[in-house]
């Protein structure tokens, strides 16, 4: 049993996660009512990077199919803005800085990871009886210790971190990264595989290990893609598919692959007890012809709405309304405990949850949630923002890894500003000083309870 780290909110009104019992007993590994789960979690999707945010230069019918026949979410957040502590805030439930992993990205030359002592979503959902499948892109530590059968997974088909990482020279430390391995579990079977493939492939292998594991008990996929990250690659069968060069490609074929999956679902009758959650890791790279996250402002490593409001959808058919578009602001560190309502599972008690269990509000979403300080927003670890209701202050902005010389303290009204351009915090002090408080509070409370970052005993170079 992994050692846990228990922490507790020290003010109520910043109590937004839970902790509840944990349970460590196994199911029997038979076939339960449970609902399957899926995640397909995308590298750098912005916002308006479907048909039905908004795209207008490609389309992405499957993926519209599947909007139709659950929720749509036009205020979906991930609680960073660039890859790796998104990835631990959707696999913990936590703020990347409470679990360590908050300061940029990590590479190949790494020392650090998830830590072995952190309760995953896949552990959760493993102590229930789930079969877990990691496919994709993990980017949580290459280190063997920090890896995904290491974390609750029984499966894992992938690479360890971002596809531009490929022989990567480093020239600031003199560090020339090996060629991209792919791994079947612990195992590296391939080096600096063909990228233009990968879309179907991990499509292929995560369909292949639904119909191989589906009779074992629920099943529990986490299908997390590279693209479209950059650099961009796509196959033949896509290659000049759209008007919108490269990038519209890459999204046709990852839309047209969430749509194999479904298809197979479908005709192997698990789709109606299957929850299937879309989305993003952060905003959109900043590119000509890239990413759109219109009509939001800023990007990817940015803390305006553009970098960390991105694409959501939620899906089971059997439970979960259809053709529902809600502005319920929710996040990604709200799936664990949902899930944990949904499967059954216990949280544990010894650790701190950020994220909500929305499990009601999902099977009636024309209920509201409770108006909490619902969201901080921060880049390396820094909190520049907080959303409270349809308000959000920004006390600070860096401009990409770096601070910026100044900013001045800025509150918008995302219900009617939503592309942040209206400052109305000289009309609003007493708003200004409530919500300016409850970011300065929060991030000391983050500080003080932080749980260590895992690191590695062998290898990996430390760069601090």
């Amino acid at each position: 049993m992994k050692l846990k780290y228990c922490t507790m909110f020290l003010t109520a009104a910043l109590a937004i996660g839970a902790c509840q019992t944990k349970n460590r007993d196994k199911a029997s590994g038979q076939k339960t009512e449970k609902p399957n789960v899926i995640i397909i979690f995308t590298d750098d999707q912005g916002y308006a990077d479907l048909s039905s945010y908004g795209a207008t230069k490609f389309q992405t019918p499957n993926l519209d199919s599947l909007v139709a026949a659950g929720i749509r979410f036009t205020d979906f957040y991930v609680p960073a803005t660039v890859c790796t502590p998104s990835r631990a805030a959707l696999l913990t439930g936590s703020y990347p800085k409470r679990v360590g992993l908050h300061e940029s990205v990590l590479r190949p030359f790494s020392d650090t990871g998830l830590s072995p002592n952190e309760y995953t979503m896949a552990e959760m959902l493993k102590d229930v009886g789930y079969q877990t499948a990691c496919v994709g892109k993990w980017h949580l530590g290459h280190q063997p210790e920090f890896m995904p059968n290491r974390q609750g997974f029984d499966h894992y088909f992938g690479v360890p971190y971002s596809n531009d990482m490929d022989s990567h020279y480093y020239k600031g430390i003199d560090f020339q990264s090996p060629p991209l391995p792919l791994y079947h579990n612990e195992e590296q079977i391939e080096s600096s595989p063909d990228q233009r493939y990968l879309t179907r492939r991990f499509t292929d292998e995560a369909i292949s290990y639904i119909g191989n594991h589906r009779e074992k008990g629920p099943f529990f996929l986490y299908l997390a893609h590279i693209m479209p990250h950059i650099p961009l690659h796509v196959s033949e069968e896509f290659d000049g598919k759209t008007s919108y060069g490269l990038y519209g490609d890459v999204i046709t074929e990852l839309d047209a692959n969430v749509g194999r999956l479904v298809n197979f679902l479908k005709r192997e009758g698990l789709f109606d007890n299957t929850i299937l959650i879309y989305t993003s890791d952060n905003g959109p790279h900043h590119d000509l012809n890239a990413g759109s996250a219109f009509p939001l402002r800023g990007w990817k490593t940015q803390t305006w709405e553009g970098g960390q409001r991105v694409p959501g959808i939620i899906v089971w058919p059997d439970q979960i309304p259809a053709n529902v578009v809600s502005n319920e602001p929710i996040s990604t560190m709200d799936i664990m405990p949902t899930l944990a309502a949904f499967s059954g599972a216990n949280l544990p008690e010894d650790i701190t949850i950020d994220g909500r269990n929305i499990a009601g509000f999902l099977k009636n979403p024309g209920q509201t949630l409770p108006e909490t300080p619902f969201f901080y927003y921060a880049t390396n670890g820094n909190v520049e923002a907080v959303r409270l209701g349809d308000w959000k202050l920004h006390i600070a902005k860096s401009r990409g890894r770096k601070e910026a010389d100044t900013f001045p303290i800025s509150l918008f009204n995302l219900k009617e500003d939503v592309g942040e351009q209206v400052n109305l915090a000289g009309e609003h002090p007493n708003k200004v000083e409530m919500l300016q408080q409850l970011i300065l509070d929060f991030d000391a409370q983050l500080k003080q309870q932080a749980r260590p970052v895992g690191k590695a005993e062998n290898g990996g170079i430390s760069i601090r």
